[in-house]
Order: structure tokens, then C-alpha cells, then sequence
């Protein structure tokens, strides 16, 4: 039969654990948590990675529509490794209207938001946008090429900050000036971001060339700046900027932009206008062919140069002449030959 517990004998075991650490309310004592017999190990806390305050709160949703193609969706998994201070969510459903974005931007508790949309599965567009007040960016997606696909030498460190190298017309233009801020917003690692690592080795540059904005990551290897891209890279194809998120008034529209339909519409008509042009020498060709030839009249200037030849009087030979006789040696011939010369001059 077990034995009964004494009524203070729980309160005893109670009272000979040592709290690790003092409350908030406590006061701790003067002697020290080595005069009360406590181990030292369980006040020592491991400084931080970063030290400093994380201020700057910007989260990046990063997700797309239904219906990309597998290197939009590598596209979209580099950006978010590249990225620490991104998010990710379910691909959305091609009837939703745009502005639901921002719903979900606000779930996810993010204030800037990249959404890749796919049309008629070969045509990529990208969406940068601040919700949800705005303003909203659409570009067309041209030349990717992932990390997977381009194979570099270099390596960068995940989740170390990156530089932002910014060509010269962002400063000169307006719209490239708004742009120039999306993408520090966007691109830039917040600093003392949980997720970062308290290091700069690559940078992502921004050129504008060919009225387009080329993307490209280098890895910094070595002091003195020498750069070895890494990837991803892609050429953006600016189409509009709107005033709200996903939506609004229209403040820029690109005058050199042509949709992706127009420019394949351009392409079949010129190589229907070849094939039309060899159908027409064809059949002018078949008609030249069918037609009669038509005499020219003579020229007279043909016969400028042609001299006659001297007419000769026509003989008429009344006697069979004789036939010669058929000799093989030669020598033999020859003396007939002479015989019948000396017969004549006699004769004559």
C-alpha cells in the first residue's frame, strides 16, 4: 500500500527549484546570481546577427496567375531567394479582377507586391505596384534567362544585401525618375532585416538601352570591384505606370511599345507580301511563256560589216571524170601521178 504524502511535502519540492532568472517585477539581488548559487550559463544571452533596429517593414508579395510557363515560374523562385524580405502566396485564378491583388497584399501584411501574368501562354507581363495606394508599373517580360539556365560562375551569399546600379537617364527623365524609386523600394533588402545577412557581394543593375530596361545580377568577388554575373537577367518593356495600385489614372504610356499580337501580325503579313511576290513573277513568267513571238524587222545596220565574196564563173563538166585507182602505196601513186603529166605535154 502506498504510502500517503505528507501535506507539505509538495510545497517543499516547490521551494527547492531556483528560478532561472529574476521576473520583470523582481529586483535582483546584490550579491549576484553567484552568491545565490545559480549558474551563470542561464543569464548569458547570444548577442545578435545585426546589431541594430529593423525600422524598415518592407515585405514583397512575389506570386503569379494561373497558366505561366515553367522558366516564368524558375523566374519567380529566384527573385524570392534573392530576395529575403519576399513572400510568397497560391497562384490566382485568371477571372479575378486585378485590384483583388490588394486584398491580398493586405493579408499577407505586404505594402509592395511583384505579380507576374501570363497571356495566351507565351506572353509574360510583370506588375510592380506599392498598395495599396500606389503607383503601379506593367512591363512586358522579354529574353529571361534563370539561374538555372544560365550557369555562372559565381556565387553569392543567400540573403546578403545587394547594390542598386542605376543608369544615368533614371535622373533625367520623370518616369524613369518614379521607376528608379519602385525599384529602390522593391529590390533594396530593408537593413537589419531578420532574414539578411550583414553583408554587400552582388549588385543588380538597371540599364536603359533600346528603350528598355535591362535587369542583370553580378556577384562581387573581389576588392578591387571585379563583377562576374550570377543571373537572373531579363529586359523589361515598359507599357504603362498608373497612378493607383493595378489600376487608375494613366500618368505615362511608352510610345515606342508594341504588344507582342501587333508584332506577330507584322511578322505574318511580311512573310505573306514574300510569298504573294514570288505567285506574281510566277505567273508572269507562265504569261510570257503563252505569248507569240513577235518578229522583229531586220536591222539594218547588220550587214554593215560583212564584205561579199568575189562571184566565180559556174563550169559545167560534160565528161565523166576518171575514176582513180585505188593504190595503197603512195609511192606508186605518185609515179602514176607524173606519168600521166609527161603524157599531157607531149600531147599538147
Amino acid at each position: 500500500m502506498a504510502a500517503k504524502r505528507k501535506r507539505g511535502a509538495l510545497a517543499a519540492g516547490k521551494a527547492k527549484r531556483a528560478r532561472s532568472a529574476p521576473s520583470a517585477g523582481e529586483a535582483v539581488p546584490e550579491g549576484g546570481p553567484q552568491e545565490r548559487d545559480i549558474p551563470p550559463q542561464e543569464y548569458s544571452i547570444p548577442p545578435p546577427v545585426s546589431q541594430g533596429k529593423w525600422k524598415n517593414k518592407e515585405r514583397v508579395l512575389i506570386f503569379s496567375s494561373r497558366g505561366i510557363s515553367f522558366r516564368t515560374r524558375h523566374l519567380m523562385q529566384d527573385l524570392r531567394t534573392l530576395m529575403p524580405h519576399s513572400k510568397a502566396d497560391t497562384k490566382m485564378d485568371r477571372k479575378d479582377q486585378l485590384f483583388v491583388i490588394n486584398e491580398v497584399c493586405e493579408m499577407k501584411n505586404c505594402n509592395k507586391c511583384i505579380f507576374f501574368e501570363a497571356k495566351k501562354k507565351q506572353d509574360l507581363y510583370m506588375w510592380l505596384s506599392n498598395t495599396p495606394q500606389g503607383p503601379s508599373a506593367k512591363f512586358l517580360v522579354q529574353n529571361v534567362h534563370t539561374l538555372a539556365e544560365l550557369k555562372m560562375t559565381g556565387n553569392c551569399l543567400r540573403g546578403s544585401r545587394p547594390l542598386l546600379s542605376f543608369d544615368p537617364i533614371f535622373d533625367r527623365e520623370p518616369h524613369y525618375a518614379l521607376l528608379k524609386e519602385l525599384f529602390i523600394q522593391i529590390f533594396s533588402t530593408p537593413q537589419y532585416h531578420p532574414k539578411s545577412q550583414p553583408f554587400v557581394d552582388h549588385v543588380f543593375t538597371f540599364t536603359v538601352t533600346d528603350e528598355r530596361i535591362w535587369f542583370r545580377n553580378y556577384q562581387i568577388i573581389e576588392e578591387d570591384a571585379s563583377l562576374v554575373e550570377i543571373g537572373p537577367r531579363f529586359v523589361l518593356n515598359l507599357i504603362k505606370i498608373f497612378q493607383g495600385s493595378f489600376g487608375g489614372p494613366t500618368l505615362y504610356e511608352n510610345p515606342h511599345y508594341q504588344s507582342p499580337n501587333m508584332h506577330r501580325r507584322l511578322v505574318r503579313l511580311s512573310v505573306a507580301a514574300k510569298f504573294r511576290e514570288k505567285q506574281q513573277v510566277k505567273e508572269v513568267q507562265k504569261i510570257k511563256k503563252k505569248e507569240t513571238k513577235v518578229l522583229v524587222e531586220e536591222d539594218p545596220t547588220e550587214v554593215v560589216f560583212e564584205t561579199p565574196a568575189e562571184e566565180k564563173p559556174v563550169e559545167i563538166q560534160f565528161v565523166k571524170p576518171e575514176s582513180k585507182p585505188i593504190v595503197k602505196d603512195k609511192k606508186k601513186l605518185r609515179k602514176i601521178q607524173r606519168k600521166k603529166q609527161k603524157k599531157l605535154f607531149r600531147t599538147e
